[in-house]
């Protein structure tokens, strides 16, 4: 039975998204399960989830309309994190069109499938925080150590000195200076704004 129907004029079908992660892997088992839901039009896709831009998943979602929906075997399939998942899931369901995944039994037309949803929104917010908060205390405890963040600070130096002066009495280039100090040209430049910043460039006699 096909189960394109009308309503209020425009044809609403179930669109199936098959998606394997290379061009040897068969696509059958999750076409067979997909199936038993009776889809009206499929979009298939051989490539890696990892990739957010896919040709097919981006054609499936300019042609679904209001009404649609999306059905798909797991939600690894339609995404490979939870972030890629459920921001795919809120532009569809905000377009009016719902999303089923069949393994995790979530169907947004529901109230349950909508409250899974949110769960998972929540629990990426709460991982998400506890990774940030996890950063800011392992920099904490290094710093706390001695441990220092960023470029090491090029060593001020009578030779570093002595280089300065010759490139700002046009004695020697630039490069000439950073050469001979075995530094690269970010550096050298880095470490004369730093020392003139701070004024403390004196003139080597």
């Amino acid at each position: 039975m096909n189960r394109t129907h009308i309503l209020i004029g425009v044809v609403i079908i179930r669109i199936g998204y098959i998606r394997v992660s290379s061009e040897s892997q068969s696509v059958d088992r999750q076409k067979q399960l997909l199936e038993k839901v009776e889809i009206d039009k499929y979009y298939i896709e051989k490539v890696s989830g990892r990739n957010r831009n896919r040709d097919q998943l981006n054609e499936m979602i300019d042609f679904v309309r209001e009404g649609d929906t999306v059905v798909v075997e797991s939600i690894s399939r339609l995404a490979r994190n939870t972030k890629d998942f459920l921001e795919i899931v809120n532009n569809l369901t905000e377009s009016g069109v719902e999303v089923i995944s069949l393994k995790e039994q979530i169907d947004t037309s529901t109230v349950q499938g909508r409250f899974i949803c949110t769960i998972f929104g929540a629990l990426y917010e709460l991982e998400r925080e506890s990774i940030k908060e996890r950063q800011r205390e392992g920099i904490e405890t290094a710093k706390i150590k001695g441990i220092q963040f960023g470029r090491p600070p090029i060593e001020v130096d009578d030779k570093f000195k002595r280089e300065y002066q010759k490139w700002v009495s046009g004695k020697q280039t630039a490069a000439q200076s950073f050469r001979n100090l075995g530094i690269s040209k970010s550096s050298f430049y880095r470490k004369v704004k730093e020392m003139e910043d701070e004024k403390q460039i004196e003139t080597t006699q």
